[in-house]
Protein backbone atom coordinates (compact mmCIF):
# COMPACT_ATOMS: atom_id res chain seq x y z
CA UNK A 1 0.00 0.00 0.00
CA UNK A 2 1.19 3.49 -0.90
CA UNK A 3 0.14 6.39 1.33
CA UNK A 4 0.45 10.09 0.50
CA UNK A 5 0.08 12.62 3.32
CA UNK A 6 -0.46 16.26 2.45
CA UNK A 7 1.08 18.24 5.29
CA UNK A 8 3.73 17.51 7.90
CA UNK A 9 2.36 19.37 10.89
CA UNK A 10 1.52 17.93 14.28
CA UNK A 11 -1.06 15.48 12.90
CA UNK A 12 0.22 14.48 9.48
CA UNK A 13 3.87 14.68 10.48
CA UNK A 14 3.54 12.54 13.58
CA UNK A 15 1.28 9.96 11.94
CA UNK A 16 3.44 9.71 8.84
CA UNK A 17 6.66 9.51 10.81
CA UNK A 18 5.36 6.56 12.81
CA UNK A 19 4.08 4.85 9.64
CA UNK A 20 7.48 5.31 8.03
CA UNK A 21 9.24 3.87 11.09
CA UNK A 22 6.98 0.83 10.81
CA UNK A 23 8.06 0.25 7.21
CA UNK A 24 4.87 1.50 5.57
CA UNK A 25 5.37 3.13 2.14
CA UNK A 26 4.57 6.73 3.09
CA UNK A 27 5.27 9.92 1.13
CA UNK A 28 4.72 13.54 2.15
CA UNK A 29 3.41 16.22 -0.23
CA UNK A 30 4.81 19.52 1.04
CA UNK A 31 5.35 23.11 0.03
CA UNK A 32 8.84 23.93 -1.24
CA UNK A 33 10.20 25.51 1.96
CA UNK A 34 8.95 22.77 4.27
CA UNK A 35 9.98 20.11 1.77
CA UNK A 36 13.56 21.37 1.63
CA UNK A 37 13.87 21.37 5.42
CA UNK A 38 12.39 17.90 5.83
CA UNK A 39 14.54 16.48 3.04
CA UNK A 40 17.65 17.91 4.69
CA UNK A 41 16.86 17.15 8.33
CA UNK A 42 14.19 14.45 8.35
CA UNK A 43 11.07 14.72 10.47
CA UNK A 44 12.10 15.54 14.01
CA UNK A 45 9.68 14.02 16.53
CA UNK A 46 9.77 14.70 20.26
CA UNK A 47 7.25 12.54 22.05
CA UNK A 48 6.52 10.71 25.31
CA UNK A 49 6.34 7.63 23.08
CA UNK A 50 9.89 8.13 21.88
CA UNK A 51 11.95 10.85 20.22
CA UNK A 52 13.14 10.24 16.67
CA UNK A 53 14.63 11.80 13.58
CA UNK A 54 12.88 10.07 10.70
CA UNK A 55 14.10 10.28 7.09
CA UNK A 56 10.97 10.37 4.93
CA UNK A 57 10.03 10.50 1.26
CA UNK A 58 9.01 13.99 0.15
CA UNK A 59 7.49 15.37 -3.04
CA UNK A 60 6.31 18.86 -3.99
CA UNK A 61 4.10 17.85 -6.92
CA UNK A 62 1.13 15.56 -6.39
CA UNK A 63 1.72 13.61 -9.57
CA UNK A 64 5.15 12.40 -8.50
CA UNK A 65 5.15 8.74 -7.49
CA UNK A 66 1.41 8.33 -7.86
CA UNK A 67 -1.28 7.29 -8.01
CA UNK A 68 -1.56 6.48 -4.31
CA UNK A 69 -3.86 4.01 -2.58
CA UNK A 70 -4.65 6.40 0.28
CA UNK A 71 -4.29 10.19 0.25
CA UNK A 72 -4.49 11.79 3.69
CA UNK A 73 -5.36 15.48 3.94
CA UNK A 74 -3.70 16.79 7.10
CA UNK A 75 -4.03 20.51 6.46
CA UNK A 76 -6.02 23.35 7.99
CA UNK A 77 -9.61 23.63 6.78
CA UNK A 78 -8.99 27.08 5.29
CA UNK A 79 -6.35 25.55 2.98
CA UNK A 80 -8.79 23.04 1.48
CA UNK A 81 -9.03 24.60 -2.00
CA UNK A 82 -5.28 24.64 -2.57
CA UNK A 83 -4.96 21.19 -0.99
CA UNK A 84 -7.48 19.71 -3.42
CA UNK A 85 -5.58 21.15 -6.38
CA UNK A 86 -2.32 19.76 -5.00
CA UNK A 87 -3.56 16.19 -4.51
CA UNK A 88 -5.60 15.94 -7.73
CA UNK A 89 -2.68 14.52 -9.79
CA UNK A 90 -2.08 11.88 -7.09
CA UNK A 91 -5.58 10.45 -7.33
CA UNK A 92 -6.08 7.30 -9.40
CA UNK A 93 -9.15 5.17 -10.15
CA UNK A 94 -8.77 3.22 -6.89
CA UNK A 95 -7.49 5.98 -4.60
CA UNK A 96 -9.21 6.79 -1.31
CA UNK A 97 -9.08 10.29 0.20
CA UNK A 98 -9.04 10.44 4.01
CA UNK A 99 -9.53 14.05 5.18
CA UNK A 100 -8.48 14.82 8.75
CA UNK A 101 -9.88 18.35 8.74
CA UNK A 102 -12.01 19.87 11.49
CA UNK A 103 -15.76 20.23 11.11
CA UNK A 104 -17.90 18.92 8.26
CA UNK A 105 -17.86 21.64 5.61
CA UNK A 106 -14.98 20.06 3.67
CA UNK A 107 -16.99 17.00 2.65
CA UNK A 108 -19.22 18.90 0.22
CA UNK A 109 -16.21 20.39 -1.57
CA UNK A 110 -14.31 17.10 -1.71
CA UNK A 111 -17.37 15.18 -2.90
CA UNK A 112 -17.98 17.71 -5.66
CA UNK A 113 -14.40 17.61 -6.94
CA UNK A 114 -13.52 13.94 -6.57
CA UNK A 115 -16.84 12.11 -6.12
CA UNK A 116 -18.31 11.03 -2.80
CA UNK A 117 -17.29 7.42 -3.43
CA UNK A 118 -13.62 8.41 -3.16
CA UNK A 119 -13.94 10.34 0.11
CA UNK A 120 -13.92 8.55 3.46
CA UNK A 121 -14.55 10.12 6.84
CA UNK A 122 -11.63 10.80 9.12
CA UNK A 123 -10.51 12.64 12.22
CA UNK A 124 -7.43 12.86 14.38
CA UNK A 125 -6.91 12.84 18.11
CA UNK A 126 -3.18 13.49 18.04
CA UNK A 127 -2.06 16.10 20.56
CA UNK A 128 0.86 18.29 19.59
CA UNK A 129 2.19 21.30 17.80
CA UNK A 130 5.13 22.37 15.68
CA UNK A 131 8.13 23.76 17.53
CA UNK A 132 10.08 26.85 16.48
CA UNK A 133 12.37 24.82 14.21
CA UNK A 134 9.61 22.78 12.61
CA UNK A 135 9.98 19.84 14.97
CA UNK A 136 6.87 17.86 15.93
CA UNK A 137 6.18 18.26 19.64
CA UNK A 138 3.84 15.37 20.38
CA UNK A 139 2.27 15.69 23.81
CA UNK A 140 0.10 12.67 24.41
CA UNK A 141 -3.01 11.59 22.50
CA UNK A 142 -2.09 9.27 19.68
CA UNK A 143 -5.26 8.34 17.81
CA UNK A 144 -6.94 8.52 14.42
CA UNK A 145 -10.35 7.38 13.28
CA UNK A 146 -11.54 6.72 9.73
CA UNK A 147 -14.24 4.80 7.94
CA UNK A 148 -16.95 4.68 5.29
CA UNK A 149 -19.45 7.53 5.51
CA UNK A 150 -22.23 5.48 3.90
CA UNK A 151 -22.07 2.70 6.50
CA UNK A 152 -21.01 0.04 4.00
CA UNK A 153 -18.24 -2.47 4.76
CA UNK A 154 -14.82 -0.87 4.62
CA UNK A 155 -13.01 -0.93 1.29
CA UNK A 156 -9.70 -2.75 1.03
CA UNK A 157 -7.58 0.42 1.21
CA UNK A 158 -9.11 1.43 4.56
CA UNK A 159 -8.65 -2.08 5.93
CA UNK A 160 -5.00 -1.89 4.88
CA UNK A 161 -4.63 1.57 6.45
CA UNK A 162 -6.04 0.19 9.69
CA UNK A 163 -3.46 -2.62 9.66
CA UNK A 164 -0.71 -0.07 8.98
CA UNK A 165 -1.81 2.04 11.94
CA UNK A 166 -1.74 -0.95 14.26
CA UNK A 167 1.73 -1.88 13.07
CA UNK A 168 2.87 1.72 13.69
CA UNK A 169 1.36 1.90 17.18
CA UNK A 170 -1.27 4.47 16.21
CA UNK A 171 -4.43 4.04 18.25
CA UNK A 172 -7.98 3.91 16.91
CA UNK A 173 -8.13 3.19 13.21
CA UNK A 174 -11.07 1.81 11.28
CA UNK A 175 -14.41 2.96 12.68
CA UNK A 176 -17.71 1.59 11.27
CA UNK A 177 -19.56 4.51 12.88
CA UNK A 178 -17.31 7.33 11.68
CA UNK A 179 -20.16 9.82 11.18
CA UNK A 180 -21.10 9.71 14.86
CA UNK A 181 -17.44 10.00 15.83
CA UNK A 182 -17.08 13.07 13.61
CA UNK A 183 -20.04 14.72 15.32
CA UNK A 184 -18.85 13.76 18.79
CA UNK A 185 -15.52 15.45 18.10
CA UNK A 186 -17.17 18.48 16.53
CA UNK A 187 -19.41 19.25 19.49
CA UNK A 188 -16.34 19.17 21.71
CA UNK A 189 -14.27 21.24 19.31
CA UNK A 190 -17.07 23.72 18.63
CA UNK A 191 -17.34 24.34 22.37
CA UNK A 192 -13.65 24.61 23.27
CA UNK A 193 -12.68 26.59 20.15
CA UNK A 194 -15.51 29.05 20.72
CA UNK A 195 -14.75 29.68 24.37
CA UNK A 196 -10.94 29.65 24.25
CA UNK A 197 -10.93 32.13 21.39
CA UNK A 198 -13.58 34.41 22.86
CA UNK A 199 -12.19 34.36 26.40
CA UNK A 200 -8.52 34.17 25.36
CA UNK A 201 -7.64 31.50 27.88
CA UNK A 202 -7.25 27.81 28.65
CA UNK A 203 -10.02 25.61 30.00
CA UNK A 204 -8.58 26.18 33.47
CA UNK A 205 -8.56 29.95 32.98
CA UNK A 206 -12.18 29.87 31.92
CA UNK A 207 -13.20 27.55 34.77
CA UNK A 208 -11.59 29.96 37.23
CA UNK A 209 -14.05 32.71 36.34
CA UNK A 210 -17.38 33.17 38.09
CA UNK A 211 -19.49 31.98 35.16
CA UNK A 212 -16.96 30.27 32.90
CA UNK A 213 -17.84 26.63 33.62
CA UNK A 214 -21.55 27.37 33.29
CA UNK A 215 -21.06 29.12 29.95
CA UNK A 216 -18.92 26.26 28.69
CA UNK A 217 -21.67 23.82 29.64
CA UNK A 218 -24.23 26.02 27.88
CA UNK A 219 -22.35 26.10 24.58
CA UNK A 220 -21.79 22.36 24.74
CA UNK A 221 -25.56 21.96 25.07
CA UNK A 222 -26.08 24.19 22.03
CA UNK A 223 -23.73 21.97 20.01
CA UNK A 224 -25.38 18.81 21.34
CA UNK A 225 -28.78 20.05 20.15
CA UNK A 226 -27.37 20.72 16.68
CA UNK A 227 -25.86 17.23 16.44
CA UNK A 228 -29.16 15.71 17.54
CA UNK A 229 -31.11 17.74 14.99
CA UNK A 230 -28.68 16.60 12.28
CA UNK A 231 -29.38 12.96 13.18
CA UNK A 232 -26.30 12.18 15.27
CA UNK A 233 -27.22 12.57 18.95
CA UNK A 234 -24.22 11.97 21.23
CA UNK A 235 -24.65 9.54 24.08
CA UNK A 236 -25.07 10.81 27.63
CA UNK A 237 -21.72 9.21 28.44
CA UNK A 238 -20.00 11.13 25.63
CA UNK A 239 -21.56 14.44 26.63
CA UNK A 240 -20.66 13.87 30.26
CA UNK A 241 -17.04 13.12 29.41
CA UNK A 242 -16.77 16.19 27.19
CA UNK A 243 -18.39 18.41 29.83
CA UNK A 244 -16.01 17.15 32.49
CA UNK A 245 -13.02 17.79 30.26
CA UNK A 246 -14.14 21.30 29.39
CA UNK A 247 -14.91 22.45 32.94
CA UNK A 248 -11.98 21.03 34.92
CA UNK A 249 -10.40 23.60 37.25
CA UNK A 250 -6.72 24.11 36.51
CA UNK A 251 -6.84 22.31 33.16
CA UNK A 252 -4.21 23.42 30.67
CA UNK A 253 -6.29 22.18 27.74
CA UNK A 254 -6.70 24.82 25.05
CA UNK A 255 -7.97 24.98 21.48
CA UNK A 256 -5.27 25.49 18.87
CA UNK A 257 -7.34 28.31 17.38
CA UNK A 258 -6.25 30.50 20.30
CA UNK A 259 -2.60 29.96 19.43
CA UNK A 260 -3.36 30.88 15.82
CA UNK A 261 -4.99 34.11 16.98
CA UNK A 262 -2.14 35.00 19.31
CA UNK A 263 0.26 34.67 16.37
CA UNK A 264 -2.00 36.80 14.18
CA UNK A 265 -2.60 33.84 11.89
CA UNK A 266 -5.54 32.54 9.88
CA UNK A 267 -8.19 30.65 11.85
CA UNK A 268 -10.77 27.95 11.19
CA UNK A 269 -13.57 30.07 12.59
CA UNK A 270 -16.00 29.53 9.74
CA UNK A 271 -15.43 25.78 9.60
CA UNK A 272 -15.54 25.01 13.33
CA UNK A 273 -17.86 27.65 14.79
CA UNK A 274 -19.64 29.36 11.89
CA UNK A 275 -20.87 26.13 10.30
CA UNK A 276 -22.16 24.88 13.64
CA UNK A 277 -24.02 28.17 14.14
CA UNK A 278 -25.44 28.01 10.63
CA UNK A 279 -26.85 24.55 11.30
CA UNK A 280 -28.32 25.74 14.60
CA UNK A 281 -30.13 28.50 12.74
CA UNK A 282 -31.32 26.06 10.07
CA UNK A 283 -32.99 23.97 12.78
CA UNK A 284 -34.32 26.93 14.77
CA UNK A 285 -32.02 26.22 17.74
CA UNK A 286 -31.18 29.17 19.95
CA UNK A 287 -27.38 29.40 20.18
CA UNK A 288 -26.41 32.68 21.87
CA UNK A 289 -22.96 31.51 22.92
CA UNK A 290 -22.09 30.23 19.45
CA UNK A 291 -23.42 33.48 18.03
CA UNK A 292 -21.20 35.59 20.28
CA UNK A 293 -18.13 33.42 19.72
CA UNK A 294 -18.47 33.50 15.95
CA UNK A 295 -18.97 37.28 15.93
CA UNK A 296 -15.75 37.52 17.96
CA UNK A 297 -13.88 35.37 15.42
CA UNK A 298 -15.29 37.35 12.50
CA UNK A 299 -14.17 40.60 14.13
CA UNK A 300 -10.68 39.13 14.56
CA UNK A 301 -10.57 38.15 10.89
CA UNK A 302 -11.82 41.58 9.79
CA UNK A 303 -9.12 43.30 11.82
CA UNK A 304 -6.48 40.91 10.56
CA UNK A 305 -7.48 41.63 6.95
CA UNK A 306 -7.47 45.39 7.58
CA UNK A 307 -4.06 45.43 9.24
CA UNK A 308 -2.32 42.91 7.01
CA UNK A 309 -2.10 40.30 9.73
CA UNK A 310 -1.21 42.51 12.67
CA UNK A 311 -3.76 42.06 15.44
CA UNK A 312 -2.05 43.63 18.45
Amino acid sequence: MKILILGAGAVGGYWGARLTQAGIDTTFLLREKRAAKVKAEGLVVKSPKGDAIVPVKVITKGGDGGPYDVVVLACKAYDLDSAMESIAPAIGPDSTIVPMLNGHAHFAALDKKFGAEKVAGGLARISGMLGPNGEILHSGANGVSFGERDGKPARASLVALDAACKKAGIEGGLNPNINQDLWDKWIMLGSIASMCSAMRGTVGDIAATEDGAAIMAEILEECRKVATAEGFPPSDKTVGAIRAGLTTPGSKAVASILGDMEKGGAVEGAQIVGDMLGRARKHGIAAPNLRFAYAHLQAYEARRARTGGATK
